[in-house]
């Protein structure tokens, strides 16, 4: 059996690195690449080469057995087709493997017509929050690089210093930022941010969240709730109206006196909830920075805009769906240790086991018709 990958001209990670070329291969694969498809991560061709890949001087290898892919973004074309024609008719055979980020709620037609195409479709943000499944978890080791790289966006175009400094000319205060949202990227954010010396806030619907931020030397801050804000499996729950409201009084006041704010809150399933709205934009400092790491989603913020940086009365909001590939090497390397994780689980004695309850999670069945 064959596994390999697609060159995607809009994403700087790759899904497959030289350290799991070598698994594959240990697992009964024959790895072939495209030429070049690691060029934008750091990982030359014959660095694949030599751990065992084949590189074939082709954009596409069209009779793979697997497809391992980060977020692809064809996925996303309107006129897309499981057959795409560039230097060679490409296209998915019958019973084939794709394997990646899939987003089947932004990509549901395109998704039908792989799976009419007899393409069995497997979207790793599916896997189960199980301690057996923490090693194929791709939404967390994204998001904590993401989380670490939106501190640093936020930093570049606020243009002051983060730690309190005390000088013979004088104090420079530190600066205050608020992270909305206290998941695997929220709280990478807030260790960041604190890394660095700011005096950082973070709210979270999750009570549970309040230890977590907290014992990374944050404040949290709290709005009354008559529940605990979560879901069976961990994630945070859409709340009430009249929690709404209160949530949005506090937060109003509070981002009125941040510097940056990072907001990080998503409900899987469903738009991203908004919890900057214009006047609280409008309500912070000139030189301001809003990092709106949900804009996938619809963006947490009014104002954002997806894969934009907008001005508003001097606040900038940066609104990138990419912030991950920021750091393309080692996103790359986690996400494909990921990857391997969940192929290794469907292959048994050298063939295709699909079994795995793991495996049955992510497996799109409704659009494969299981």
């Amino acid at each position: 059996m064959k596994i390999s990958t697609i060159i995607d001209e809009k994403e700087r990670r790759v899904a497959v690195t030289p350290e799991t070329v070598k698994k594959y291969i240990g697992l009964g694969l024959q790895v072939v690449l495209p030429e070049n498809i690691g060029v934008k991560a750091g990982f030359p061709d014959d660095e694949y080469a030599s751990a065992g890949a084949v590189i074939a001087k082709t954009k596409f290898v069209a009779d793979a057995d697997f497809y391992v892919c980060i977020k692809p973004s064809f996925l996303a074309m309107e006129d897309f087709e499981p057959c795409f024609k560039f230097d060679l008719d490409f296209k998915f055979k019958a019973g084939s493997h794709l394997i990646g980020i899939l987003s089947p709620f932004q990509h549901e037609k395109s998704l039908e017509k792989l799976s009419t195409a007899g393409v069995n479709c497997y979207a790793l943000e599916l896997i189960p929050r199980i301690t057996r499944a923490q090693s194929m978890d791709v939404l967390s080791s994204q998001s904590n690089i993401a989380g670490y790289r939106a501190v640093l966006e936020a930093l570049h175009l606020y243009g002051r210093v983060v730690p309190l400094m005390m000088t013979a000319a004088g104090t420079v205060r530190p600066a205050k930022i608020l992270v909305l949202g206290a998941g695997v990227a929220g709280l990478q954010a807030i260790a960041t941010a604190k890394r660095l010396g700011a005096v950082v806030s973070a709210f979270d619907v999750r009570s549970a969240a309040q230890e977590q931020v907290e014992s990374l030397g944050a404040t949290f801050i709290s709005v009354e709730a008559s529940d605990s804000g979560e879901t069976a499996a961990g994630y945070a729950k859409e709340m009430d109206d009249d929690y709404k409201k209160r949530q949005a009084e506090k937060l109003a006041q509070t981002i009125a006196k941040m510097d940056i704010v990072i907001t990080t809150a998503q409900i899987p399933g469903k738009p991203a909830p908004r919890l900057v709205d214009e006047a609280m934009v409008k309500s912070m400092k000139s030189g301001s920075v809003i990092v709106d790491m949900a804009t996938e989603s619809g963006g947490n913020c009014a104002m954002s805009k997806k894969n934009e940086v907008v001005q508003i009365n001097g606040v900038s909001i940066i609104g990138y769906t990419d912030l991950a590939a920021g750091v393309a090497q080692d996103a790359s390397q986690l996400f494909a240790r990921n990857a391997f994780n969940f192929v290794a689980l469907m292959i048994k004695d050298g063939n295709v086991d699909t079994s795995d309850a793991i495996v049955q999670a992510t497996l799109l069945k409704k659009l494969s018709g299981a």
